[in-house]
């Protein structure tokens, strides 16, 4: 596929989600609830509001978000399967946040 490596990474996408959601561990969120909070987070802060407070907190804390992105890479695989390595190519990146637009469900 022309321009693969420009396009977003989806279980990226969901995990830098995740990590930026109010979702913890200890609340033992169910496939349901990571789902939620997922969409939830990318439809409040867009994709690369996402992915901005993953880098700030990797910054400011990065003994503790190595384990928070671990735990949401887990969480993405065992809510998403193998399903999350997909990639979807936007046409620009100013339509980046549409991914929730149909194409490609987060």
């Amino acid at each position: 596929m022309s321009g693969f490596g420009t396009g977003l990474n989806v279980s990226a996408v969901r995990c830098e989600a995740l990590f930026a959601s109010p979702l913890q561990q200890s609340d033992q969120p169910t496939t349901g609830e990571v789902r939620e909070a997922v969409r939830s987070a990318v439809r409040d802060f867009g994709c690369r509001g996402c992915a901005a407070r993953v880098a700030q907190e990797f910054g400011d804390h990065p003994d503790t978000a190595i384990a928070r992105m671990q735990w949401a890479h887990q969480m993405i695989q065992s809510t998403f399967g193998d399903g999350a390595r997909a990639y979807y190519v936007p046409r620009t990146w100013r339509l980046a946040p549409c991914v929730l637009a149909g194409r490609v469900t987060i």
